[in-house]
């Protein structure tokens, strides 16, 4: 699988990735959904699935090459390395484009889900009741999620860890966008946005020969922070592809059920009309990140008039729509040279 591909084919795994680490950080997108629509899925969890006591005993003898070709190591590296190319670049573009452009962002979103469920759906033929069920436990699911309060922050390490494991699930999962959950857990601007900044702030002082962090605990607390979502995301990576690998296979209809059903429900989520509820301290005053940016707390959707902003919203929808329909053509293209 790994020798097959062509040169043209690794840039586009790696604007795969690009796209999956955007989709990811985005509140009320999920990863996976590119994953499903762009047709590479199942080789995803498959790979993530090899990382396991064989992989680990081949990395422990010294066989780094067995080791890389076992887990599906070309494919991992490059669809990583534009998630995290993305998380300093494309997801600083996003951030931007939701501050300016926010109910236009939302639609375009909200037109990829709804083109992620007729992608998903069109060729899933075993209907039956237990499909109906799953499909309506994904749905009553995935709603249930959207309408949630949100927690407080909580940097307790423990439950950081804990973080890391759930949020992941966005990338394994479709229609379970793990930055919503952050939201949920009070932990999105703390995981997200402060600990990267620190690590973002220190890798810069690195580069001048600045080792002035070291005696910055509030600096070091972030960046601890940070290491133990991160493991706790691998872990979670880990777990959630051994389980969905398993289900997948002994459950493949149910599955592919709740998955549509939990991509309907996830619809609340990125719904374009809505306004966004920030943090306010006890005076009314809103809360500010170490960016100084108003963080997030939840939102509140509305069904909108009709007038111009809303036949935009309503174009940008379709946008989103062809956007999917344009990620399944060349989903089928490349199966068809893997295949």
């Amino acid at each position: 699988m790994q020798s097959t591909r062509t040169f043209k084919d690794k840039i586009f795994l790696i604007l795969k990735g690009l796209g999956m680490g955007a989709a990811n950080k985005v509140p009320g997108v999920s990863g996976g959904v590119v994953a499903f629509v762009a047709g590479f899925y199942e080789e995803f969890i498959y790979s993530l699935q090899k990382v396991n006591g064989k992989a680990f005993k081949l990395l422990i003898n010294g066989r780094f090459k067995s080791f890389f070709q076992y887990i599906n190591g070309r494919f991992l590296s490059l669809l990583f390395l534009g998630m995290v190319v993305s998380y300093f670049s494309v997801s600083k573009i996003l951030d931007y484009l939701i501050t300016h452009y926010e109910l236009y962002v939302w639609s375009v979103f909200f037109g990829m889900i709804v083109g992620s469920i007729y992608y998903i759906s069109k060729d899933f033929k075993d209907w039956n009741y237990k499909t109906y069920t799953s499909l309506v436990i994904g749905i009553v699911l995935g709603l249930g999620i959207s309408f949630l309060d949100p927690a407080t922050e909580n940097d307790n390490l423990l439950f950081v860890f804990f973080c890391g494991i759930i949020s992941v699930s966005g990338m394994t999962l479709p229609g379970f966008s793990g930055s919503f959950i952050l939201i949920l857990l009070g932990n999105y601007v703390l995981l997200l946005v402060d600990s990267v900044n620190a690590l973002y702030d220190t890798f810069a002082e690195l580069i001048t020969g600045d080792f002035s962090f070291i005696n910055n605990l509030e600096r070091l607390r972030m960046l601890k922070v940070l290491a133990v979502f991160t493991i706790g995301s691998v872990v979670g990576l880990v777990t959630f592809s051994h389980i969905l690998n398993y289900i997948l296979k002994h459950y493949k209809s149910i599955t592919i059920s709740t998955i549509i059903g939990f991509i309907i429900g996830s619809l609340g989520v990125v719904w374009p009309w809505k306004k966004t509820i920030f943090k306010t301290n006890m005076d009314g005053e809103f809360i500010l990140d170490t960016t100084g940016h108003k963080i997030i707390e939840n939102y509140t959707r509305y069904i909108p008039e009709l007038h111009n902003n809303t036949y935009m919203a309503i174009g940008y929808i379709i946008l989103g729509i062809i956007i999917v329909l344009a990620l399944e053509v060349y989903g089928k293209k490349t199966r068809k040279t893997n295949g």
